[in-house]
């Protein structure tokens, strides 16, 4: 290959190693310039990178060279969430041990890393599953212990016979197993949680703190999560045995109006009230059927509405009324008190429920054309006048709130309360991949905390992995068989793995001193580079680890081991790559390949295999989808910095990314047309530091005003948001004009505009800058040079454009001196033929000058 072409196989290699050998990403922990902590989530090593690592990692990589040309020192670490239940299912498919399997995934994907080009202080790298890492995870596990944060109780779980294990919502899938595809039911078991709970008002008073740092879309999805919700807490009894009957409403106005009850299936009423009477055998097997069904919110949103009456009824304490008691799937256990009130009359879903059972309808708050409930189409739910309240019937239904709530309070049958929907922190797994929970259970002291010294409590090897098996812990006895610590007694331990999302709720803070064995972290280290600077990572993590991340660095901050109490500062969510995909309705999802395009058209693709109709559209790059992009196939064919130039050039970071192959092509001809043009200009430019002259013809003036404005705009796109598209599209803009130059450029300013554009394109396209910066004559890697400053003096416009209104009507524009006056602006627009036009034979009432923006003039007649 000709040396001017450009070979990006030799060059990002012959970089990457400069790099590493000149530890140019080493954070310095004893640095005194200002620091900057870059954190991308850590991915799972699951072996291969997608897409999504890729625009995820490109764009942290971006941030952190930015940064070191800033001045910054930076800290960019990168690990592995390498615990999961992936590697302990292709231990049961395989018979590999899930710790090969993932160090095995481990080192493919560090390798493709490197070979992306990502900089990241390797001596930092943690893994979950790493004895050093879990260890930690169990010391702060006893921790929250100490506090009573870890608290163990009965609760309903979502469970896999086949598997014998615990379920999240997530991994639930039309109420099957996404494991093994087998039906899922609900089962009460004693399970470890974190009293997440208590936290619930400190995470949504932290949002202050991140207003117009983090996405809004972010807050708002916590915000929801979290579900505070003001309302009253009333008491209701059973009829038949006097039991009571908590419930929390949000709308005690409608209490009058209540006309039966619903339970979640999971309540523990349900059983207590039913057992050995007529009703058990069909309420239980109802209630069975419903626990069988996903407990998800989209689950229960789309779900039909059934329930099962009890035999039973409540009285409302409000007026003495009796209801009758229903079980229904639409009920929640997490929510309030698992009992909640109906009124169909002003609730849509209690409405739909009762005419569906042929229950009552009772309005009691109408508007003032009046309710007829026998013709009632749907719920009024708009605010009216209150009707069959008792002391409050005629009062307007919101503004009689508080006094309900009061009055509630007074006769004792309940009292105004808030709620919040999030619950305790559900982190017990049956699984032998993840953190065993380090509590030993003796028949003479009960629950036993591992003593610190003993940590970490090791994953054992004489483990089988075996389909429908159980926890395979369970069934190790080198595991379970143990000595109390206090007493010395034979004893059992724990068998339970915590939640994969535990690990990484504290992972960014192990960063800060990856290698400290005898403390979780040294406070000096996380005194400097703690908080988290720019977090970044995916939307779709707002409602689980970022809240996770949130309560554990609160709960370390009340425990006093660290003086912050929110980790990240900034967050940033990146766009998801999408690229079409194809289905034929015979054949399924179909590759590329197996689509005849008609005339390259969208419409009228065939399927190759039967000749059916094919069907078209833009979806997140998936497997399951046959849309995949491999990056190792487009590194192969473009290298590392077409496929991140490319995926920064299309759009904001934050927005979806399209793939395409014509897309990608681009970018490639854009850096080897840079590539030519920086070569064929080395002849051209004047020797390293040699300054600019002091006189340049205007053509020359015209081009490095261009420069340093294209300085400030890329500068100020990147600190007002990652536009790196925009940044991009502003140096593209510079070189068209270079290359549009029809007098020889002065040697200094040809330097001064290539070196710019090397240096503000290096953070995207590290290793062709540094090749660049080479050849132009440098012998220090261009992320020690600095950003380059835009000076305003030089950026600064001669003469200027100005808008010209007439009455707030655009009607001409003018071209004026940078620097002129009021008066001037006002006789220019005044002068303008188009102008006078508009004005002639009028009174001009008023001229408004804003000075080097506009002039606007009101005239009547």
């Amino acid at each position: 290959m000709p040396e001017s072409e450009y070979n990006f196989a030799e060059i990002e290699k012959k970089w990457q190693a400069k790099w590493k050998q000149n530890n140019l990403f080493a954070a310095d922990d004893r640095g005194t310039k200002p620091k900057c902590y870059v954190l991308t989530m850590y991915p799972y090593p699951s072996g291969v990178l997608h897409m999504g690592h890729v625009i995820n990692y490109t764009i942290g990589d971006v941030v952190v060279r930015y940064k070191l040309l800033r001045g910054f020192d930076v800290l960019s670490p990168m690990g592995w969430d390498s615990f999961g239940l992936p590697a302990e299912n292709a231990a049961i498919r395989t018979g590999v041990h899930p710790h090969e399997f993932t160090e095995k995934n481990i080192a493919r994907m560090t390798e493709q890393m490197h070979r992306a080009g990502w900089g990241y202080d390797w001596t930092r790298e943690v893994a979950t599953s790493h004895q050093d890492y879990y260890r930690w995870t169990q010391w702060i596990f006893l921790k929250f212990y100490e506090k009573k944060l870890a608290v163990k109780k009965t609760a309903p779980v979502n469970w896999c016979d086949s598997c014998q294990t615990v379920l999240a919502n997530e991994q639930v899938h039309d109420g099957s197993c996404e494991r093994c595809g087998s039906k899922v039911f609900q089962k009460d078991m004693s399970q470890w949680f974190f009293a997440m709970s208590k936290y619930a008002q400190r995470l949504l008073d932290g949002h202050e703190q991140l207003r117009g740092k983090w996405p809004e879309a972010v807050i708002a999805m916590q915000q929801e999560w979290i579900g505070k919700s003001h309302g009253a807490k009333v008491l209701f009894k059973i009829k038949e045995t006097g039991d009571e009957l908590p419930i929390f409403t949000t709308r005690p106005d409608t209490l009058w109006g209540v006309t039966f009850m619903s339970l979640a299936p999971e309540h523990p009423l349900i059983e207590k009230l039913v057992k050995g009477t007529e009703h058990e055998e069909r309420v239980m097997k109802a209630v069975k059927e419903m626990r069988a069904q996903g407990t998800s919110e989209k689950d229960l949103a789309d779900r039909e509405k059934v329930g099962v009456f009890t035999g039973f009824h409540v009285v409302n304490p409000v007026n003495g009324e009796s209801a009758p008691l229903w079980v229904a799937n639409f009920a929640l256990m997490s929510y309030g008190t698992g009992a909640v009130m109906a009124v169909p009359a002003h609730d849509q879903r209690d409405f739909e429920f009762a005419k569906k059972y042929n229950l009552p309808i009772k309005a009691v708050i109408v508007p003032e054309t009046g309710l007829n409930e026998s013709v009632m189409t749907e719920a009024y739910v708009d605010p009216g006048d209150m009707l069959f309240s008792g002391p409050f019937t005629g009062d307007n239904n919101v503004e009689a709130m508080p006094k309900i709530i009061k009055w509630l309070e007074e006769q004792g049958y309940g009292q105004g309360t808030v709620n919040f929907r999030l619950r305790d922190w559900l982190l017990s797994r049956q699984r032998y991949w993840g953190a065993p929970i380090p509590i030993i259970y003796c028949d003479k002291c009960g629950t036993v905390p591992v003593p610190e010294k003993d940590l970490p409590v090791k994953l054992p090897t004489d483990v089988q992995f075996k389909e429908g098996g159980g926890n395979p812990l369970a069934r190790s006895a080198s595991f379970v068989n143990c000595v109390c610590p206090k007493c010395g007694a034979a004893a059992k331990r724990e068998t339970d793995t915590m939640d994969t999302f535990v690990d990484s709720s504290w992972y960014f803070l192990r960063y800060c001193d990856a290698k400290n064995e005898d403390a979780i972290f040294s406070p000096e280290k996380i005194k400097r580079w703690m908080a988290v600077d720019q977090y970044i990572g995916g939307i779709e993590h707002a409602t689980m680890h970022l809240i996770y991340a949130r309560f554990f660095t609160m709960v370390l901050h009340d425990l006093g081991l660290i003086d912050f109490d929110e980790p990240f500062t900034r967050l940033f969510c990146q766009g998801m790559v999408c690229k079409t995909a194809y289905y034929c309705n015979a054949c399924k999802w179909l590759h590329e390949s197996d689509v005849a395009f008609a005339d390259g058209a969208a419409k009228g693709q065939k399927c190759k295999k039967c000749g059916g109709e094919v069907t078209s559209e833009m979806t997140k790059i998936s497997k399951s989808k046959l849309n995949i992009v491999d990056p190792d196939v487009m590194f192969d064919k473009f290298g590392a910095d077409t496929v991140r130039l490319y995926m920064l050039s299309d759009a904001p970071p934050d927005r979806m990314q399209v793939w395409s192959e014509e897309g990608i092509s681009g970018a490639w001809r854009t850096l080897n047309r840079l590539w030519t043009l920086i070569n064929k200009s080395l002849d051209k430019l004047s020797p390293v530091g040699e300054p600019l002259p002091t006189q340049l013809n205007s053509k020359n003036v015209d081009l490095r005003r261009k420069t340093h404005q294209c300085i400030q705009k890329i500068t100020d796109s990147i600190e007002g948001g990652f536009q790196f598209n925009t940044a991009i599209a502003r140096c593209n803009e510079l070189l068209n004009m270079l290359r549009g130059f029809d007098k020889p450029v002065n040697p200094a300013v040809l330097r001064e505009v290539l070196e710019t554009v090397v240096r503000v394109f290096s953070p995207i396209v590290p290793h062709f800058a540094e090749e660049c910066w080479e050849k132009m004559g440098h012998a220090e890697s261009i992320f020690t040079a600095g950003w380059p400053e835009a000076d305003p003096k030089v950026a600064k416009e001669d003469v200027i454009e100005i808008p010209v209104q007439v009455n707030g009507k655009l009607r001409a524009r003018i071209t004026l001196a940078a620097d002129a006056d009021q008066e001037k602006m006002e006789r220019a627009a005044l002068a303008d033929e188009k102008v006078q036009a508009q004005i002639a034979g009028k009174e001009i009432v008023k001229v408004i000058v804003i000075p080097g923006r506009m002039v606007n003039i009101a005239v009547k007649g």
